[in-house]
């Protein structure tokens, strides 16, 4: 992108104070603010209220639980091997992390968890679709989204370790989109003179920044119909598991939703729910005194079954449903910026909004889900900390507790 295609682009989103300080910049420093302007997404900024909307009446969803999934494993077994071998499911990882709160200034999915040899993120979860390669004799396409600041590491690094095994022809990588942050007004931060204030467009932009990219089309080109999101930090997590993919093709849902058992009443995760009758996802923020001590039929907890960020979506229903953009939920943030003599500030409180697009907005979107449980000291070993609760020591013993030798 030149300057006059930059000029014209900000001129339409009314955002030409990104250039104010462009002629005083070095050749690098305008070359690096000419891209940047080329790929964020300035559309987001015409959300500019707080919030992702008004919640609506919620009520409890009940799952496809362990003891129904094991009394016809075999028959879901046989439809998920039969799509996969068929071609007709691919898997989208979601890995445009850091491992900062890891004390690694590298992507997530590079950090070694290894107790006796390196053991990579990225490696186990390769590792885990190996399993179902095995199972099923087949390779499926993976689609690996990755962020601005990491993609040129998460590439050069799997391509050194030779995909940890796996076809390189069967691997696509696409970037996230950027949003930017903005004040009050909808006007963009800058937090240099040559960079836009941005942040990654939301665990649910993986779609539209998959769509761009082009990659959408070529599963449709290669006769993918369903993909199987999952995020980089469980490395327990089964994907494409034939089993879940039967008994989502077979309840005839948009989505299935992998989701756990939760191990505290207000345990910090996303619960599958009913919101105005769709099927949603409640914060566990969200969750009130009362929806906490509800009971179902059983005399269970009616708000029981936690999200695990494991999802498969049916693509022509994301299609249909997103022919142009997806739902903007709008966060109140605290935007670290330059002032109008170009000095950075570091605000104490709010002082603008970032803009993302969240899977729970795509689920409530689609009008029928399947949440289907598994075992969670088998699938569910999320590395969010270094150490304590969902942290790479809790992920080590889980994963030795389950036969992996690291």
């Amino acid at each position: 992108m030149n300057y006059e295609e930059a000029y014209a682009r900000l001129a339409a989103y009314d955002q030409l104070h990104v250039l104010k300080y462009y002629e005083e910049l070095t050749a690098a420093q305008q070359a690096e603010l000419l891209n940047q302007i080329e790929i964020t997404d300035f559309s987001a900024l015409k959300h500019g209220k707080k919030g992702g909307g008004a919640r609506g009446e919620f009520a409890p969803l009940g799952a496809l639980e362990l003891s129904a999934i094991e009394e016809k494993k075999e028959y879901y077994t046989q439809i998920g091997v039969k799509a996969i071998q068929e071609g007709r499911v691919g898997a989208v990882l979601l890995a445009g992390g850091m491992g900062t709160r890891l004390g690694s200034d590298g992507p997530k999915g590079v950090y070694d968890i290894g107790l006796t040899r390196p053991v990579y993120i990225f490696e186990r979860l390769i590792e885990n679709m190996m399993d179902v390669v095995r199972q099923t004799g087949t390779y499926f396409h993976l689609f690996i989204m990755t962020s601005d600041k990491n993609d040129a590491v998460t590439r050069s690094f799997l391509k050194e370790k030779a995909y940890f095994g796996y076809p390189e022809e069967y691997v696509h990588f696409f970037i996230q989109k950027m949003a930017p942050a903005s004040d009050y007004d909808g006007h963009v931060y800058m937090e240099e003179k040559y960079k836009i204030s941005t942040s990654p467009n939301g665990n649910g932009g993986w779609f539209t920044s998959m769509r761009e990219a082009g990659l959408v089309a070529f599963a449709h080109e290669q006769g993918i119909e369903w993909l199987n999101i999952f995020a980089v930090d469980n490395v327990l997590q089964r994907i494409a598991d034939p089993v879940f993919v039967g008994a989502t093709l077979d309840a005839g849902v948009s989505v299935g939703a992998k989701v756990v058992r939760k191990n505290a009443p207000r345990e910090g995760v996303g619960v599958m729910c009913l919101e105005d009758g769709r099927p949603s996802i409640v914060e566990y923020y969200e969750l009130t005194d009362e929806m906490v001590e509800a009971k179902n039929e059983k005399g269970e907890p009616a708000y029981n079954f936690g999200v695990i960020l494991n999802y498969l979506f049916r693509i022509h229903a994301l299609e249909t449903l997103f022919k142009g953009e997806m739902p903007c939920h709008v966060v109140e943030k605290k935007i670290p910026y330059i002032d109008e003599n170009g000095v950075r500030m570091q605000p104490e409180r709010p002082n603008g909004y970032k803009y993302e697009e969240l899977v729970l907005d795509m689920i409530h979107q689609l009008d029928t889900c399947l949440p289907f449980e598994v075992v969670r000291e088998r699938e569910f070993a999320p590395i969010k900390n270094k150490t304590g609760v969902d942290s790479v020591e809790s992920a080590q013993a889980l994963c030795e507790k389950n036969g992996i030798v690291l």
